[in-house]
């Protein structure tokens, strides 16, 4: 395993090794399919964005300026393609699958009481992916980074290119309109 950090290697990549920058793509390819993947939700769209991304970084590292640190650049790439696919392709064929959804991939510690209370989990994990697939673009896209990815909202703000009181409004308005989709569910299930 490279130890070197990001800013090393990213020099090096800039200098045109090449080594340096397939180190840089291995160590934040998953986090950047995830994010991806998160706003698609289709595996075939997120490898070939993935693979868009990490050419446009590799075309455009020599001019990448450090301002900011390699992976809110790299992220920042991998949210605008994706953006511009989608607004491309348009509402009426955003992904429909579901599988491993990311927001849900730790299980219940101790494993399951019963299969009722599997069968609710289950149910509830499709809705709020649901949910979470209905939120407009950015907000949804601000929320992933935010509540999926662990960003504080100063880098989800660099990576969007917008301040930081935009991610903390765009995380409030998500965050109502994920309560309001899923209320209707919540209040079946009771308490």
């Amino acid at each position: 395993m490279d130890e070197r950090p990001d800013d090393v290697l990213v020099e090096q990549a800039r200098r045109g090794g090449v080594e340096a920058f397939s180190e840089l793509a291995r160590r934040h390819q998953k986090q950047i399919y995830r994010l991806i993947y998160g706003i698609t939700r289709n595996h075939s769209d997120t490898d070939d964005l993935t693979q868009e991304v990490f050419l446009t970084a590799f075309k455009s590292i020599p001019g990448f300026r450090g301002t900011a640190g390699f992976y809110t650049w790299i992220y920042r790439i991998a949210v605008n393609r994706t953006l511009n696919f989608l607004r491309k392709r348009g509402p009426d064929k955003q992904g429909a699958e579901y599988h491993d959804n990311l927001l849900y991939r730790q299980q219940a510690a101790g494993g399951l009481s019963s299969p009722q209370l599997g069968s609710l989990r289950n149910e509830l994990r499709g809705r709020i992916a649901e949910a979470v697939d209905s939120l407009p673009p950015r907000f949804k896209a601000s929320f992933l980074l935010v509540a999926d990815q662990g960003m504080s909202h100063a880098d989800a703000a660099r990576v969007l290119g917008c301040s930081e009181n935009t991610i903390s409004w765009r995380m409030h308005k998500a965050r109502k309109l994920l309560q309001a989709r899923l209320k209707p569910y919540l209040n079946e299930v009771g308490p």
